[in-house]
């Protein structure tokens, strides 16, 4: 018949304990605290194999992850260019202003009507501004510029035309009161020049470019 082990008087209904107690003849505490050291070593092992695997910093999502800088020798301004064969702007040399009236006289009833002609003298086709924000009149008495035409412009606009090589194109005219301008009179009641077949001469500009001449009228 088999012996049964003697009964621990700790635990008369012979329960057994959840940790159980080991066996030799070393005091309770020490394999307590050689279990301990075991535990501890495996936790490192395996936070060793977690940062190895992991490697912390290099798969952030790019949140700490500084803009490379691009050396300045490198980079490159973009520039609009006109595709192949498309017109460019106009050069001032390519462009004939004429300065023009509807007569070259005018009776002291009579206003005159202000254009000019422009053409495209180059070789090649360009775009010329033909708006009242790239145009301008000046009426002059000897030396003495009496009008010009944006002293109290409003309202000035833009209209890039295309010149054939070649081509001319007249503006609409503008009427001149026969009135002295600056940009200190636009609000109030300006003087008439002189007229009793006084001289005049209209120059003009547009595109950029300056007429070379004047067109000479009459006042009466």
């Amino acid at each position: 018949m088999a012996r049964r082990p003697p009964q621990d008087p700790s635990d008369p209904h012979g329960t057994g304990s959840a940790l159980r107690d080991p066996v030799g003849p070393k005091d309770r505490s020490v394999y307590v605290r050689r279990r301990i050291a075991v535990l501890l070593g495996l936790v490192a092992v395996i936070i060793a194999i977690v940062l190895i695997v992991v490697r912390p910093g290099s798969n952030d999502g790019g949140t700490n992850a500084q803009p490379a800088e691009v050396p300045s020798d490198v980079v490159e301004t973009p520039t609009a260019e006109p595709a192949a064969g498309e017109p460019v702007a106009c050069a001032q040399s390519a462009l004939e202003v004429v300065p023009m009236t509807d007569q070259g006289a005018y009776g002291a009833d009579e206003l005159p009507q202000l254009s000019l002609q422009i053409t495209n003298s180059g070789k090649d086709a360009c775009i010329a501004e033909l708006g009242t924000a790239g145009m301008q009149f000046v009426v002059a008495s000897g030396s003495d510029e009496v009008w010009r035409s944006t002293d109290c412009q409003t309202g000035a606009e833009s209209l890039p035309v295309k010149l054939e090589a070649g081509e001319a194109l007249e503006t609409e005219a503008i009427q001149w009161d026969r009135t002295r301008s600056s940009t200190e009179t636009c609000d109030i009641s300006r003087d008439a020049v002189g007229a009793d077949g006084a001289s005049y001469h209209l120059s003009a500009a547009a595109g950029g470019a300056d007429s070379t001449e004047t067109a000479q009228f009459l006042l009466y």
